[in-house]
């Protein structure tokens, strides 16, 4: 089945009214510190914080009074599942949707939220696959696939319409890449209004199987990824011959790439995205020099990133940045030694967050201590100056990577 410009003309006619028209943005602070004219697609501002919505809905609308009767399935853990379980349960279809066991309570409780029958089964998404396929024969379900089926494709790809009508004069625009549905439609789109428009695909290096398949080289990548969003082994062939034909070049990006671009996307323009716009943002710094000079858009495709690792990110990045920074001394152990320590560390501009005086576990001397103190502050330059002035101070410091 093929995927044509029309196509997505129509799914927007039929979706428009009931998807958000998602902002498009100019990231000010990343353009400055990037060098290029950058715009951000932000669909985690779409319904259920996902582009996949668009797909869901698309697909739903398609279907037969019959098959709406007996209802739909699908199986995901993430975007797919509530995209298919928000549009069902608003259509007044009924919705099962098969997750893995050992998937999140947030993810199933935010499914179940939206109205969908949610069935755990298997211990890895293979085996929730087969089950899925089982019971929609069994129940006469319509299975709504999360990117090999052009009507998911198709709804995708009407956010590259908006893009165009937003910011008419892109030169770039950079799409994330799984299973190929997202930039098989919009890609679609863009180049239906300018075919010269460059497109771009973003992948995980874990999850290249796209790349792969372009360079003719097996994939075997398939480790954990923090873009688990476009953690794909196999996409569509479908998709596949999409890309070959309109997407002009396709980027991986490593996993600290990622982390790094996910923090720049929030310290930057305070976005809270998921592992699959941070590829996307993470191919564009790597590819610099391509882009300088050009206006590039980049979709933001979704913003569900789970709460405890977007902390630990956070502060991951805050260590890079050294705005919190752990300080090792080597100290007599006398009295006074850490409000000398306190008091010059507040004079510099730092604050004390945290402080670990060890006299039991360490290796200096019986009649001296260990003491780390963990800092805030403005950036590694600073906290070179405040080295500096403790050790001018006579204390014996250094900085200590991790904290």
């Amino acid at each position: 089945m093929s995927l044509t410009f029309d196509d997505v003309l129509t799914a927007h006619a039929r979706i428009k009214d009931s998807i958000i028209e998602t902002p498009t943005v100019k990231a000010s602070r990343l353009s400055l510190n990037l060098g290029i004219d950058l715009y951000l697609k932000l669909e985690n501002l779409q319904h259920t914080n996902a582009f996949k919505a668009r797909g869901a809905l698309n697909k739903l609308l398609s279907l037969n009074e019959e098959q709406r009767k007996c209802g739909v399935i699908a199986c995901s853990a993430g975007n797919h599942a509530q995209g298919v379980a928000y549009n069902a349960s608003r259509l007044g279809i009924a919705s099962t949707i098969v997750m893995p066991n050992g998937t999140p309570f947030n993810k199933i409780k935010r499914t179940k939220d939206f109205g969908a029958d949610v069935v755990l089964y298997g211990d890895n998404f293979d085996a929730s696959v087969d089950e899925t396929m089982r019971l929609a024969k069994e129940r006469n379900l319509t299975f709504i696939h999360p990117f090999d089926d052009m009507a998911v494709a198709t709804g995708q790809g009407t956010l590259g319409l908006e893009i165009m009508e937003q910011i008419p004069d892109l030169d770039v625009l950079v799409v994330p890449i799984g299973g190929g549905g997202l930039i098989a439609g919009v890609a679609t789109a863009v180049k239906g209004i300018n075919p010269d428009i460059m497109v771009i695909g973003a992948q995980a290096e874990h999850f290249d199987a796209v790349l792969a398949s372009r360079e003719n080289r097996e994939f075997t990548g398939g480790k954990p990824t923090l873009a688990e969003g476009i953690a794909v082994k196999e996409p569509s062939k479908a998709n596949i011959k999409i890309i070959d034909k309109l997407v002009d070049h396709i980027f991986s990006a490593t996993e600290t790439e990622i982390e790094e671009a996910i923090f720049d996307l929030i310290s930057d323009e305070k976005l809270v995205v998921e592992g699959a716009a941070g590829a996307a943002l993470a191919v564009i710094k790597k590819n610099k020099d391509l882009l300088k000079g050009k206006k590039v858009g980049m979709v933001v495709s979704g913003g569900n990133i789970d709460s405890r690792t977007l902390s630990t990110l956070i502060m991951r990045g805050l260590v890079r940045d050294g705005r919190i920074t752990r300080l090792r001394f080597e100290i007599d152990d006398t009295p006074g030694q850490l409000s000398d320590i306190s008091r010059i560390i507040g004079e510099s501009g730092a604050n004390v967050i945290e402080v670990i005086h060890q006299r039991m576990m360490q290796t200096v001397s019986l009649k001296q201590a260990e003491l780390d103190v963990v800092i805030e502050a403005r950036d590694k330059q600073h906290v070179s100056e405040i080295i500096s002035i403790l050790g001018n101070a006579g204390f014996c410091v250094n900085a200590v990577r991790a904290i």
